[in-house]
């Protein structure tokens, strides 16, 4: 970064992002991109404990909550890769996808183990065998991003750089587009994810094998990134209506999420009294009375 474009700008936040932070909102804006970052990390862990602890995460999670939530990520690597952001980001982004796999491998695991399978081996074979393909391929693609030189010009669900001596003189660059369009489509997808699971709470009448701590901290997150997406100052010549038009794509998917973060937050509430396996006890006990 160079600070003479950026005067009076923060140089920690220029050396670590390359973003001109001149006042303190735009660093509030960057230390609450920052937490959020950490919240979205974190939060797998919970769920990976509470699979591990009850050994019912394939009957408690739906398989399109979360693989919604991995083609979210995945987009948000592709738009990470497109708009070359720094190395962090980049290799932030390949984390989300890696915890998603991670996630999905226990999943796959339990299916087949409480369906009483001889594939155990074969699937967790399979599925690191997909996440070291994924980490090697993705790694390579974020040392291309770091060797380009070129401006950035739209911003993802973490911290992009931009180029920050250049002014904006039309509403939407051509990468701008491809970015905002990357961004609806990922964020289309991270709010479809959350209505399976909400059905399926509903369906069963229990949270039983769903970490809360899981959405707690994915709540905070969209909930930080959206506030320090709105307090960032636009860029020189860019009004507040056009900042906020082009990060819609972002700010829905963020706040749109959280709304329905909210509504598995009531669910856990309505079923902590929880009848965990009801359904799935009486069908049993009906069927060796049947059996008898």
């Amino acid at each position: 970064g160079n600070l003479s474009d950026c005067p009076n700008g923060s140089r920690w936040v220029m050396d670590v992002f390359n973003e001109c932070a001149q006042d303190g909102r735009d660093i509030a804006s960057v230390v609450l991109g920052l937490v959020s970052i950490f919240c979205f990390a974190a939060a797998s862990f919970p769920q990976f404990y509470q699979a591990c602890k009850t050994g019912i995460m394939d009957r408690a999670l739906s398989i399109y909550f979360l693989l919604g939530w991995l083609g979210g990520d995945l987009l948000n690597l592709i738009g990470s890769f497109l708009a070359h952001q720094l190395p962090l980001q980049v290799y932030t982004a390949i984390y989300y996808v890696l915890a998603d796999l991670v996630m999905l491998a226990l999943y796959c695991y339990y299916k087949v183990k409480n369906r009483g399978g001889g594939f155990t081996a074969q699937i967790n074979a399979a599925f690191i065998f997909l996440s070291l393909g994924t980490l090697s391929t993705v790694s390579f693609l974020g040392r291309g991003a770091a060797v380009a030189q070129d401006p950035v010009v739209f911003k993802g669900r973490s911290l992009l750089s931009t180029h920050v001596g250049e002014l904006v003189s039309e509403p939407f660059t051509r990468s701008e587009i491809i970015g905002f369009a990357i961004g609806s489509v990922s964020s289309l997808l991270y709010l479809c994810s959350r209505v399976p699971q909400i059905y399926m709470n509903y369906k069963r009448k229990s949270t039983i094998g769903i970490s809360y701590s899981l959405f707690a901290l994915v709540m905070l997150g969209n909930s930080l990134y959206g506030l320090s997406v709105l307090l960032k100052n636009p860029e020189p010549g860019q009004s507040e209506g056009d900042y906020v038009l082009h990060h819609l794509p972002w700010l829905v998917g963020s706040l749109g999420v959280l709304s329905l973060d909210v509504v598995i937050s009531f669910q856990f509430l309505a079923y902590r009294g929880g009848k965990p396996g009801t359904h799935e006890e009486r069908g049993a006990l009906l069927g060796e009375q049947g059996d008898s």
